[in-house]
């Protein structure tokens, strides 16, 4: 076997389109570098071949204020990355193996999926739970939906709703000057602890938003309660999938959180998309609302330079 390790960002692109999986809108490298291009950590892609094959692939960067290794593109917050549907690529335990022994420093990975998994899963935790919107459950049929809720259910969600439904609530779509309302808006909500307080998570949103745009991949939400901006939200639409990337809401109107994502089940019944990804992170609402878990896992890697077998979990600690 021979590793090889890369740090030409035009060497790293060419390893990425041609081993990582696009299977969703995360794998895209573009959508990684809206990121990479703010952050700009130092590129390490670990690339193991066998009889002049690939076999095995570890897409990392220095994170230098954390003093460790990242999943690429290491866009951080809280010392913790952002991006999901993260992966080790390794065509057996042994390469996988060697790719870990391969990484000179500490190493934290997050929101690994589960085929990452193979041969180390004593040494992987669950990170945090993905939630699912499944549409074709319904049979792409909302009101099958929202009967899949008890009648207690619904008479109290109503019964929660009528404020806002009582009064004139219309949607407008893709207006880009409304993203700036949704990083205000969000930043109000959450102050220091929302993301985009950081400036460069904040740039790279936007750089995010440019290239759906041009692509036409991106889907900006606006519920407006009588003509006030209520909620946003910024979505991206990548083959049959619907991911929420980011929204904000208008402390004005209590509630209107709820109505924003049951708009976002509705059409995407109608217009049947198979997947709608709402990310991580509960909120107390994504498991009421019948969105379906699935776990996602991180490794941490403590090692030094001295380790012989410094891959192995907190050897050197």
């Amino acid at each position: 076997m021979k590793i090889s390790i890369y740090q030409d960002p035009d060497e790293c692109r060419f390893i990425w389109e041609k081993m990582w999986p696009v299977k969703g809108f995360f794998d895209l490298w573009q959508v990684r570098s809206c990121f990479h291009d703010v952050y700009s950590r130092p590129l390490s892609f670990h690339v193991i071949e066998e009889n002049r094959k690939a076999v095995g692939f570890l897409a990392l960067c220095w994170n230098e204020e954390e003093k460790k290794y990242v999943q690429f593109p290491g866009e951080s917050w809280h010392g913790k990355t952002w991006l999901e549907q993260n992966r080790i690529i390794a065509a057996s335990p042994e390469i996988l193996e060697n790719l870990l022994e391969s990484v000179p420093g500490s190493l934290h990975l997050r929101y690994l999926t589960q085929n990452s998994l193979s041969g180390i899963s004593d040494r992987m935790k669950t990170d945090e739970l993905g939630y699912i919107f499944f549409p074709g459950m319904y049979d792409f049929s909302f009101e099958n939906y929202w009967q899949s809720f008890s009648g207690k259910f619904r008479k109290k969600f109503k019964a929660e709703q009528k404020k806002l439904e009582d009064r004139k609530i219309t949607f407008r779509f893709n207006r880009p000057e409304d993203l700036d309302t949704m990083f205000r808006m969000n930043m109000a909500s959450f102050g220091k602890e929302s993301y985009f307080s950081d400036p460069r998570f904040l740039k790279a949103f936007e750089n995010l938003a440019s290239f759906l745009a041009k692509l036409g991949m991106l889907r900006i939400t606006t519920l407006l309660i009588d003509g006030t901006i209520a909620a946003v939200d910024m979505g991206a639409l990548f083959k049959q999938s619907y991911t929420l990337l980011a929204g904000g809401t208008n402390p004005d109107f209590p509630g209107v959180a709820k109505l924003i994502n049951l708009h976002h089940m509705d059409w995407s019944c109608h217009q049947q998309i198979e997947t709608v990804d709402f990310l991580c992170g509960d909120f107390n609402w994504k498991e009421r609302f019948h969105l379906t878990p699935v776990p996602l896992y991180e490794l941490r890697l403590e090692k030094n330079m001295s380790c012989s077998r410094a891959y192995k979990e907190m050897a050197c600690a």
